[in-house]
Order: C-alpha cells, then structure tokens, then sequence
C-alpha cells in the first residue's frame, strides 16, 4: 500500500510541474485533470473514500469542464492551431500518467488489500460540525474570495460594443 501512495504522490508531483509550466492552457489543464485524480487516489488510499468520490466527481469531472470552457471562450482559437493542440504527441504525457493510475487501482481491485468502505455518520458530522462551527469564517472568506473571481471573468469574457469604447 505504501509503494501505491509513492506512486500516486509521484504522478501528483509530475503532473502538478506540468501544470505549472506548460505553454498551452488547454494542456495544462488535461494534466491537472490527471493531478486530481491522482490525489483521489492518495485520499482513497490514506481511507478517505468520500473525499476521493468527491474530487473526482466535483473537481475532476465539473469544475475542470468548467476551466475548459472558460479557456475557450477567453482565447478562440484558429483551426490551425486547434489542429495541432489536437495531435495524438499531445495526448502522451496525460495519457501515461493517468495509465500509471490506472494501474494502480486496478492493482487494488485485484489484490483486495484495501481498506474497507465503511461510511461513519459521526466522522461526516464531526466534519459538517467543524466547517459550519468553529471554522465558519475560513469557510465564508473563501465563499468571498470567489466572488471577486466570478466578476473578473464576466469583465474578461464580456465583449465591448464601440460605443462603450
């Protein structure tokens, strides 16, 4: 189980580096695609199957939608360019680290050397006790922190008329 996390902790670390500096948004955010679900992973593994079922589904799945989209509309590209962002060379990196992590969870299903899922209700209220008690204003101060960037990505994708200009 341990060499499991390394490998996952080492995808993470590779991808994330790729994130970082890559050239190309759209690659950028396909290998941070791969760094969620490698961190899934290394929560599935450390026992947390409920926040591993989360970043998969709401980070991994939605929000990363949501990136691409946003990446999209806020720089069109020419078909030229989508041609060549599009070649099978692009798909490489991506494609064997997230392999690599299929591996891995194909390795646990065999083996079956894993923790077993058990839902506690207490561990899922003590957490929902936790953010809605004592750590109440982190969890509103990043509900503002988002606001801001909401606004920002109107006025950056909202066109200009040529009267307004």
């Amino acid at each position: 189980m341990e060499t499991l996390f390394y490998i996952a902790a080492a995808v993470t670390v590779l991808a994330t580096l790729r994130v970082i500096t890559h050239v190309h948004a759209v690659h950028a955010l396909l290998y941070l695609v791969v760094a969620l679900i490698a961190l899934a992973l290394i929560f599935y593994l450390l026992g947390a199957q409920f926040a591993a079922a989360l970043e998969i589904i709401i980070y991994g799945g939605a929000i990363m939608v949501l990136f691409i989209f946003v990446v999209m509309l806020l720089g069109p590209l020419a078909v030229e360019q989508e041609r060549t962002w599009l070649t099978p060379g692009t798909w490489v990196g991506p494609g064997i680290l997230a392999l690599v992590l299929l591996g891995e969870v194909g390795y646990l299903i065999a083996v079956g050397d894993h923790l077993p899922v058990t839902v506690s209700e207490a561990r899922q209220k003590g957490v929902s006790i936790a953010l809605y008690g004592p750590y109440i204003i982190g969890v509103e101060l990043a509900s503002m922190l988002l606001l801001p960037g909401l606004i920002g990505a109107y006025h950056l994708g909202r066109r200009v008329s040529k009267e307004s200009r």
